[in-house]
């Protein structure tokens, strides 16, 4: 009797649902890792989504918002077992510049963002990712963390006033140390502190040996996880620190404020907008207002989170499917539309957590969503005593790691000119993030291009000329084709015979079909010959079907070369 397993429908049906993949295998093992994991990974996204909300420049409560809908949708439809679904450093970034702090806006572009999305996977579009080089991510990512950083340093200060755009933050920041309020800079220098060790110590306890008494792997363990949920636990001193001071009459501190209570209403997201004075924002002008963020925010969302499965698929040895990702992405954005959150991707910080605690499945995100569910119902009064201090230090340690400098030295040794991309995004995105990222792809296009349209082509002349291309024909080719045949055959003296070694060619287009011909009957009326070697068979088809004058070709480069040399001694004979 057949499996339902083995049934082509069912295989199908797994494609489209990965659930179906790893749910008949659960057993309590998995669960109990995946509560763990879930749990772990809960207390470090409270915090963080409630500091990202504010480099998105919006009220904190959004950034729980757009934290739980991911662990739900993604446990369904996502194909890697670690990677987390929220709100990120970078995405929060990219929003801050289109959205202007309206939540409506936020909400429409989370939608938007998650139909072009979903409507990528479904054209199987995710090829199109590959045009972001590596150089261009690491240039953003670096000059993202230097931006996301330096514009928290304003909180951990107590300053006021101070501009979004970054040299104009720079200054200020700057300009206003003066007025600096000493209790947010002591209580931010502190969070600093503390998230540093125990930074340290989780990275020193991770890496030492196993071979000890089991009260010592208890006890490092314990710190160890405690050292995980590092930001829960700075956070909550320093909102302890707060309300205290508070409540003792003692404004010390820059708080977050008054958030809304409970758990957001699942609702149509709103298409338009009515401002204070009365005006009506329609639709059409909000999609104009977010212009080239329905471009760059869904790619880059898509490019962070699949880079990070990919990463992770890799170090734990299983696969991914990346237009099943584009997909869940994009679903999740659509679906967090209904519950007011801004857009989100995968987080490498958060998923590294994730995939450190042990998690087994994605059914871990469903216990992480549960946690910030949770927060949103019971806790967001204390938020008000949060101070800005402390989730300002949880950004800024959040984003250092992606200050990797390193990049840049390792483009000079492997390829120097990989270095233009990478600089010229770094550089623009301090003045705008969008053009930052489409500045350095189009400087990566015209770099692949110009390989395109000029491939190295190896020339020898011992009598007869060859030309061997090191890739390749295509269109733009044609005329760098022609210069160099010209060049080193036609206009030579005496006029050259040539072998064009093809073995590298694997298709043509017209247009290098057209060249060729207008090549040989060049050849023609100089009396010398040209001769097609190492033709595959595709290209050949094509070649015959073209039917060329006066074609001509060998399988092999060394039996064409010979015998144009016997052709071209008996016509000097002559």
């Amino acid at each position: 009797m057949e499996r339902v397993t083995d049934i082509p429908w069912y295989a199908a049906l797994r494609s489209y649902f990965p659930i179906l993949t790893w749910m008949p295998r659960y057993n309590l093992t998995w669960l109990k890792m995946d509560l763990i994991a879930g749990l772990t990974v809960g207390l470090t996204t409270v915090p963080q989504a409630l500091a990202y909300a504010e480099v998105a420049g919006l009220p904190v409560q959004y950034g729980l918002y757009s934290a739980f809908m991911g662990g739900f949708i993604y446990c369904v439809f996502g194909t890697s077992k670690d990677i987390t679904l929220g709100p990120t450093a970078i995405m929060s970034l990219l929003c801050s510049a289109y959205i202007g702090g309206d939540p409506v806006f936020a909400v429409v572009l989370t939608l938007l963002c998650g139909i072009i999305q979903t409507g990528m996977a479904l054209l199987r579009l995710g090829f199109l990712l590959d045009f972001i080089s590596y150089p261009v991510i690491k240039g953003f990512t670096c000059a993202a963390a230097v931006t996301i950083g330096f514009g928290q340093v304003k909180n951990i200060l107590g300053l006021k006033g101070i501009p979004q755009q970054f040299f104009l933050q720079v200054y200020y920041t700057f300009h206003k140390i003066p007025e600096a309020r000493v209790g947010d800079v002591i209580l931010g220098l502190c969070c600093l502190f503390f998230l540093l060790m125990l930074t340290l110590m989780k990275t020193s306890l991770g890496s030492s040996p196993d071979e000890s008494p089991l009260f010592i792997r208890s006890a490092r363990g314990l710190v160890w996880s405690l050292a995980t949920v590092r930001n829960a636990l700075v956070v909550i001193a320093a909102t302890a620190v707060a309300y205290s001071a508070e409540v003792t009459g003692h404004h010390c501190f820059s708080l977050t404020g008054k958030t809304a209570q409970g758990l957001p209403p699942f609702k149509a997201p709103p298409l338009s907008e009515t401002v204070a004075n009365g005006t009506l924002i329609t639709f059409s002008d909000i999609v104009k207002d977010l212009g080239g963020g329905l471009a760059v925010i869904p790619l880059m969302g898509v490019l962070e989170s699949i880079a990070i499965a990919k990463a992770f698929a890799s170090k734990n040895n299983y696969r991914i499917d990346a237009n099943q990702e584009l997909f869940a992405i994009g679903l999740t954005n659509i679906m967090g539309s209904f519950v007011s959150a801004y857009p989100v991707t995968g987080s490498f910080g958060r998923t590294a957590v994730n995939s450190q605690t042990g998690v087994c499945s994605p059914a871990g995100g469903i216990v992480t969503g549960v946690i910030v569910l949770l927060s949103l119902a019971f806790l967001m009064p204390l938020f008000f005593y949060i101070p800005k201090a402390s989730l300002a230090a949880v950004i800024i340690c959040a984003v250092c790691p992606m200050m990797d400098f390193r990049v840049p030295l390792q483009l000079w040794r492997v390829k120097r000119l990989d270095l233009l991309p990478f600089l010229v995004t770094f550089v623009v995105s301090f003045w705008e993030v969008q053009y930052g990222i489409v500045g350095g792809v189009v400087v990566s296009g015209f770099m692949l291009l110009y390989i395109v349209a000029r491939p190295k082509v190896k020339v020898c002349d011992d009598g007869v000329l060859l030309l061997e291309p090191d890739s390749g024909l295509n269109f733009p080719v044609t005329e760098h084709l022609s210069r160099l045949v010209f060049k080193h055959a036609l206009h030579a003296s005496p006029p050259r015979c040539l072998v064009l070694d093809c073995s590298h060619v694997s298709s043509l287009d017209f247009t290098v079909v057209h060249e060729l011909t207008e090549l040989l009957k060049q050849i023609q009326r100089r009396g010398v010959s040209m001769i097609f070697a190492g033709l595959k068979p595709s290209v050949l088809k094509v070649l015959l079907t073209a039917d060329l004058p006066g074609f001509r070709h060998t399988d092999r480069v060394d039996e064409a070369l010979l015998l144009l040399t016997s052709i071209s001694h008996y016509q000097q004979q002559l």
